[in-house]
């Protein structure tokens, strides 16, 4: 069998423009934009996404992201000045077992975890 060589998946977007904003806010970096402004390939730590520009509600509610990151305190603030640019919710730091997150919704609902995994943060 072949080796896959990349995975991306496509995020919904409710209000594109605001959406693509808010991402690039929070630090994806705009790699690709569809003429027509309808589809964008987004990177954050050598992963890649499509933001697209179609929106179900149930689906968007049920979409999450999950981003470890090796700082759970600067990436609280920084979720926290992108929710308050963008009139969001986050919530605050708590240890989940396996991790400490936080987490940021987007502005089509789709909730984004930030995790530092328990074996990398000092006790």
């Amino acid at each position: 069998m072949a080796d896959a060589m990349d995975v991306k998946v496509f995020v919904p977007a409710k209000d594109f423009q605001r959406s693509l904003d808010f991402y690039k806010a929070l630090g994806w970096k705009q790699l690709w934009l569809a003429d027509e402004k309808s589809l964008a390939e987004l990177e954050l730590a050598d992963t890649r996404m499509y933001l697209q520009d179609f929106y179900v509600k149930d689906w968007a509610w049920n979409f999450m992201i999950h981003v470890t990151v090796d700082d759970i305190e600067e990436w609280e603030s920084k979720a926290g000045t992108v929710a308050e640019q963008f009139g969001l919710k986050t919530n605050a730091i708590h240890d989940e077992g396996y991790a400490l997150v936080t987490h940021i919704w987007d502005p089509s609902g789709v909730l984004i975890h930030f995790v530092k995994p328990k074996d990398s943060h000092d006790d």
